[in-house]
């Protein structure tokens, strides 16, 4: 069951990235992106799990963590063009 489930993850990754290359524009490209990241996140815990190593689900959620940051912050630079240092 966790192979099949580590097949369907791949897929699904395999298909965001084919959206992250081809959308249309740059906000379904990001949205793409972060579902990689999502998938990504799915894919360590579940291959941590099928392999013993409940460790790996704290890997996972920082890499949830890193993942939605970088998501913000990458649509507040194309919010906004440059970044916010008005020192």
């Amino acid at each position: 069951m966790f192979l099949a489930a580590v097949i369907a993850i791949l897929v699904t990754m395999v298909l965001a990235l084919i959206r992250a290359f081809s959308g249309p524009s740059v906000y379904d490209r990001m949205l793409a992106a972060n579902m990689f990241g999502t998938k990504t996140v799915l894919l360590i815990a579940v291959g941590g799990y099928a392999m013993g190593w409940p460790s790996f689900v704290d890997v996972a959620l920082l890499y949830a963590m890193v993942n939605f940051v970088s998501t913000i912050a990458v649509m507040r630079f194309f919010e906004y063009g440059v970044s916010e240092d008005r020192s």
